[in-house]
């Protein structure tokens, strides 16, 4: 994590929680990928896709191999996602069942 040598206008937890709002505040993957795209730099949102795409393979108990061929993402970056969806703070777990419940929704209506 980037660390500052000078104290900051406005405090990183106040700036921190207002990302966190304006991303709540977005309706639909349209503004979302606007947003996403004007914030993160190509490598930078490229590091977020591989890190999401290999969450539903790792749900699946799928091998870190069987994955990395799969994805073509490092065997690094798939350990470290396993560890947060195992150890981390619940997010990763969270977003792929709402992701689920939304696709699910979508189909149904599709059909």
């Amino acid at each position: 994590m980037k660390r500052r040598s000078h104290d900051p206008e406005t405090p990183a937890e106040s700036a921190e929680q207002s990302l966190y709002e304006a991303l709540l505040s977005l309706k639909n993957v349209e503004e979302m990928s606007a947003f996403l795209g004007d914030l993160c730099t190509p490598a930078e949102l490229e590091v977020l896709v591989d890190r999401w795409r290999v969450v539903p393979f790792l749900l699946d108990g799928m091998p870190y191999r069987e994955i990395r061929e799969r994805t073509a993402v490092s065997i690094t970056t798939i350990g470290r996602v396993a560890r947060y969806l195992n150890q981390g703070n619940g997010g990763y777990l969270a977003a792929a069942v709402r992701a689920s419940r939304r696709q699910a929704q979508t189909t149904r209506k599709k059909a």
